[in-house]
């Protein structure tokens, strides 16, 4: 299973992978799958067994998603 989140803007995408990152999370931009849809086209992966450490991490770095999939 592979655990992405989606964004509106670049920015966003960029700012999680960084965040995810500096907490010692692995993290990486890949393009938003075809079933799918964000308008950037970017998407992060992340360890699907940290999603709520992650989404805790989102809430306090103010990276705001588009949403959070299990794929």
């Amino acid at each position: 299973m592979e655990c992405l989140a989606t964004f509106d803007t670049t920015h966003m995408a960029l700012l999680f992978e960084k965040a995810c990152r500096v907490s010692g999370l692995s993290a990486r931009i890949v393009p938003v799958p075809r079933e799918l849809s964000a308008s950037c086209g970017l998407a992060c992966t992340y360890p699907c067994d940290r999603e709520e450490t992650v989404k805790q991490i989102c809430h306090e770095k103010k990276v705001e998603t588009a949403g959070f999939h299990r794929l």
